[in-house]
């Protein structure tokens, strides 16, 4: 497959060489002392995950979801009978009504002193009391229906239609899936040099995300000696999966010789890291590398081919294509 795609991009250079050479800018390859980096495995776990539960008694009347449905929040997921609830809020509703007429009334009667101040307070007390009832039966009516608390998936069922449920009998399991938190354990030797808030790059089934260092936990494997780290990723759009495995790179603490670049000479092509170096006759080599390790705006890689001195592609690279002409604009 490779193959294929290389052949299609050197046609495609082709085509492009037609209308001359691509403007780009290089970068003398050098050697420097770097902290190699080493790969840990980790375990993703979705950052809200919430059992719901019914918050009073009744039969379930609707379930208005399927398992692996996403749902909008306050979707109403489960509707708990409530008809004879309902009628109480009607009849509630009239009687606050009603009420509020007569304190209406008893209020501008006070105004023209035809009427006692206890009077008044008699009606007004029975309006309060009217109103709170109301708000009460309301407030249960609207526990009667279960709600998405978040933008979610539903993950788990724990009812079915016709079934009683008590206050705090779980009827769903909904997870946050746009938002994860990953734990890796590592050695403290290497804990030591991260820092907090700091953004890594994780890596899921081949896809690069951005992940936030949030904490080191100071709890650690007696047989390993590591210790949990933490970080939380923003993966909207993206299929993930609870318990699913993740990767991170982190440097060691000894140094080590390597080829280094500057960052921006590193892109994806294929899928994979790659360079461009300057052959003599002035068309583009394409190398695919590995990452050993980061200096601030550099990079250390290691690729077959690649020596110390070679002219490698810092900008204009998503413009060249292997064995494409260039143009080196800053000899």
């Amino acid at each position: 497959m490779l193959k294929k795609l290389l052949g299609v991009a050197v046609f495609s250079a082709s085509l492009f060489a037609m209308g001359g050479p691509s403007l780009v800018e290089t970068a003398k390859v050098v050697k420097a002392e770097v902290n190699p980096l080493q790969e840990f495995v980790g375990t993703i776990k979705f950052d809200k995950k919430s059992v719901l539960a019914a918050q009073n008694s009744g039969v379930v009347k609707s379930i208005n979801f399927e398992l692996g449905d996403k749902v909008k929040k306050n979707k109403t997921l489960v509707q708990i009978d409530a008809d004879i609830l309902n009628a109480q809020v009607k009849s509630a509703r009239a009687n606050a009504l009603n009420t509020k007429k007569d304190y209406d009334r008893y209020t501008k009667l006070l105004g023209d002193k035809s009427i006692s101040q206890k009077e008044f307070d008699d009606i007004n007390l029975k309006y309060i009391t009217a109103k709170s009832t109301l708000q009460e039966l309301e407030i249960q009516a609207v526990k009667k229906r279960i709600k998405a608390p978040y933008n979610a998936v539903v993950v788990e069922r724990h009812v079915d239609l016709g079934e009683w449920v008590n206050a705090g009998t779980p009827v769903a399991t909904v997870v946050d899936t746009s938002k994860v938190e990953i734990t890796f354990n590592i050695p403290l030797s290497l804990i030591n040099g991260l820092k907090k808030n700091d953004i890594y790059d994780v890596m899921v089934e081949g896809n690069s995300f951005k992940a936030k260092l949030i904490a080191a936990i100071p709890n650690g494997d007696k047989l390993t000696r590591t210790f949990p780290v933490k970080f939380k990723a923003d993966v909207s759009g993206n299929f993930i999966f609870d318990g699913q495995e993740a990767k991170v790179s982190l440097s060691k603490n000894g140094k080590t010789e390597s080829i280094v670049v500057p960052r921006d000479a590193v892109i994806k092509r294929f899928g994979k890291n790659v360079v461009f170096i300057i052959t003599d006759k002035m068309t583009a080599q394409m190398i695919p590398i590995q990452i050993v390790g980061y200096l601030g705006d550099k990079i250390a890689i290691a690729g077959q081919g690649l020596v110390e001195g070679m002219n490698v592609v810092s900008k204009g690279n998503e413009r060249v294509f292997p064995n494409s002409p260039v143009k080196v604009l800053n000899k």
